[in-house]
């Protein structure tokens, strides 16, 4: 911190002189009455002052509470612990977004983004809920995440607190957080995508059905070019949160999150392994849009038997695996990107 000089000392010094040269001069000068026109003039019609870049504000953390974002996902558990596409889970996990958006909804910025996906189990009807905070300057930061749980695993207790819920609720948090303190900078919208998951085994068709058709939706009105980051949160409430370094990711978007660890003392969570992942930032990134995809891979211990982490994907995939410590670091996390690309 820059140390800033205190006024009050300076008046006081001022006043304990004991002769003002300064003021001797003014009244010696006032007596040429040329100069006093000039004095005169400078008063009536001040110089224009030089425009001053306003001073970058300070990283600011525990705006949005680690624990709100935690009851918010036992809240979306308790009335859709299944949310696989064509569920009554489902349907109640749509309802649960847009109870928490109806002032937006009010003022035509919560948008149901409704469409047909051809799957391998058929065509699926799937909707996307886009909310929008208007912001100062032209452009639109993406903060989005899947709110739906895997199709495949519709027939046992998968109910992705991790892998879904707590995103979720991270987004609906930043929207309430967004409603009281509107951008100052770029817009935002919060993106709650739909069919994440594959429907039968993952592929390039079969994956990301969301973010695949509302990239190419806002790449046909035009709406993708006021995009200046596309960020996806996946799996952020782990309670050993380790916080994978994408390296598909665009570079100047990692460095700005690993900027914004440091500048709200999270580096600990964050970047200590890389790895490239398939995830809703791949739509927008093939399509040219800078985007960064936050997601934490490492979900428990290894399974040798699978090859993959054990509460991924699996029963175990609770309430009990994630911990409101790891979604404040997560919402620090957001709302520091969000600063720092604002000032980028």
């Amino acid at each position: 911190m820059i140390p800033t000089c205190t006024q009050p000392e300076r008046a006081v010094i001022l006043s304990e002189a004991k002769t003002p040269p300064r003021r001797a001069v003014i009244l010696n000068v006032v007596k040429d009455p040329c100069i006093c026109l000039l004095l005169l003039a400078a008063s009536l019609f001040p110089l224009p002052a030089f425009a001053q870049k306003p001073a970058p504000t300070s990283p600011v953390t525990n705006q949005v509470s680690g624990q709100a974002i935690y009851s918010l996902t036992q809240q979306l558990l308790a009335v859709a612990p299944k949310r696989f596409n064509g569920s009554p889970g489902h349907l109640a996990a749509e309802n649960f977004i847009k109870q928490h958006f109806r002032p937006e909804a009010a003022k035509g910025n919560f948008i149901a983004d409704e469409f047909t996906a051809n799957t391998p189990a058929g065509l699926q009807t799937m909707r996307n809920y886009i909310v929008r905070f208007p912001g100062k300057k032209d452009g639109v930061i993406v903060l989005a995440s899947h709110y739906e749980t895997n199709y495949p695993l519709k027939d046992i207790a998968f109910y992705g607190a991790n892998d879904g819920a707590c995103t979720a609720a991270l987004l609906i948090a930043l929207g309430e957080y967004f409603r009281t303190h509107p951008p100052q900078g770029y817009s935002i919208w919060l993106v709650f995508d739909d069919g994440e998951e594959a429907v039968r085994s993952w592929s390039d068709s079969d994956s990301l059905y969301g973010t695949r058709h509302l990239a190419a939706k806002w790449y046909a009105d035009g709406a993708l070019k006021r995009i200046k980051a596309f960020i996806v949160a996946d799996m952020i409430g782990d309670k050993d949160l380790n916080i994978l370094e994408e390296t598909g990711s665009t570079p100047w978007l990692r460095a700005l999150f690993k900027q914004a660890a440091i500048d709200t003392h999270n580096s600990a969570y964050v970047y200590k392994t890389q790895g490239s992942e398939e995830d809703d930032h791949l739509p927008f990134l093939r399509r040219g849009v800078p985007a960064l995809d936050v997601i934490d891979v490492e979900y428990g211990p290894l399974d040798p038997k699978t090859g993959d982490y054990a509460y991924h994907h699996t029963v175990q995939d609770t309430i009990d695996k994630i911990s409101p410590q790891s979604l404040q670091i997560s919402a620090d996390l957001f709302l520091e990107t969000v600063r720092l690309i604002n000032q980028r």
